[in-house]
């Protein structure tokens, strides 16, 4: 063991002269896990909602202030034409134009019925669907208040009435920093882990130090232990410390199997440390390695299940997520933060990421190549 010893000393060393390489690893972290849950939230608010009203009734301009009573829709224009509204959408002033045709209200008190058009600007997909949701769910409350005012029920209704309770578990009140913070903690340690083994023995290569390691008789499997272990201690450290900003500055805390995390965390990052050193053996400049590790965080993240759920995914995206890493520890993070989750229900998961671990090593083991 005492050449990799020897090994463990020179790269801790390397680490301690390079204080980029330590600005990396923990100030950054901080800094994007402080700042990235905020921005990624799937709640849409200030959607700019155009109101066409050709009827000027009074039960247009009581759905009109219920509408703009929330937090969710901003009055940009009040039209009684069409055309100033679809106008304002193109100029990209409106997102969404509900229109009360004429006769709405005598429509719905002789009729018992109305009907309203939404028009909704399609460019932003998830903006114009949440708004074009958001907006059915007010005018379907204003429809019960107004049924409930007109419609005169007997003493004894023959209509069914079924009441629906129901409640939210684990994260009660549907915090997304709650739901996202874990997630994003595991892109950060995932980055710093591929990024950072991937340089490290095209760098040896690129300032010649490659070549005087190659003549020792240093093993293969040594060399590439010593490559891989001190990131791997450090990038315990970093999980440390995003757990106590997690606790910190949004009130998140594992009450609960603190242990797995860091037990599913020091396997993961083997694997994700294996893949960066085989991408290290495979790449002769630090360009050719940041393009790689580039291209396989982009794949890794997109079909992660951070941002969309793997279950609305295609079928052939599915299979590619069965082999990707980080899907596992996402799942995995949050499970034993936001529900508390046990040893066997990661189990299956931690045998897979495990089995990843040992490939992708002995995969980067075997393809160094010593040469004299």
């Amino acid at each position: 063991m005492s050449p990799l010893r020897f090994l463990l000393q020179k790269e801790f060393n390397q680490i301690r002269r390079n204080p980029a390489i330590l600005r990396m690893m923990f100030i950054m972290p901080i800094i994007q896990l402080i700042v990235l849950p905020f921005a990624a939230n799937y709640e849409v608010k200030e959607i700019k909602l155009a109101v066409v009203d050709q009827d000027n009734s009074s039960y247009t301009r009581e759905c009109t202030q219920k509408i703009l009573a929330g937090k969710y829709f901003n009055l940009s224009s009040f039209n009684q034409s069409y055309k100033p509204a679809i106008e304002e959408v193109e100029q990209d002033k409106a997102d969404v134009i509900l229109t009360f045709p004429p006769n709405f209200e005598m429509d719905l008190l002789r009729e018992n019925e109305a009907a309203v058009f939404i028009a909704v600007n399609g460019i932003n997909g998830v903006k114009a669907s949440l708004g074009a949701a958001y907006l059915q769910l007010i005018l379907q409350e204003f429809n019960q208040d107004i049924r409930s005012r007109l419609i005169q029920l007997p003493r004894f209704s023959p209509e069914p009435l079924i009441n629906v309770s129901y409640r939210f578990l684990y994260n009660q009140h549907l915090l997304y920093p709650v739901f996202m913070v874990p997630g994003i903690l595991t892109l950060l340690l995932t980055m710093i882990g591929m990024f950072l083994a991937s340089l490290n023995i095209v760098r040896e290569k690129e300032i010649g130090t490659i070549e005087q390691i190659n003549v020792t008789p240093i093993k293969k499997y040594h060399f590439i232990l010593g490559k891989l272990i001190p990131f791997w201690l450090m990038s315990q450290v970093v999980l440390t410390i995003g757990l106590v900003v997690a606790r910190v500055v949004y009130g998140i805390s594992v009450a609960n199997h603190l242990e797995l995390i860091y037990l599913f965390s020091a396997v993961y990052m083997l694997a994700v440390l294996g893949l960066g050193l085989l991408i290290s053996t495979y790449s002769q400049t630090q360009q050719q390695a940041v393009l790689v590790s580039f291209f396989l965080m982009m794949v890794f993240i997109l079909l992660s299940g951070l941002y969309t759920s793997i279950d609305s995914m295609p079928f052939w995206a599915k299979v590619i997520t069965w082999f990707n890493p980080v899907a596992y520890f996402v799942a995995v993070m949050r499970m034993v933060v936001i529900k508390g989750s046990g040893f066997w229900d990661i189990a299956s998961h931690l045998a897979i990421i495990f089995g990843f671990a040992l490939f992708l090593i002995s995969w980067a083991i075997l393809n160094y190549r010593k040469r004299s």
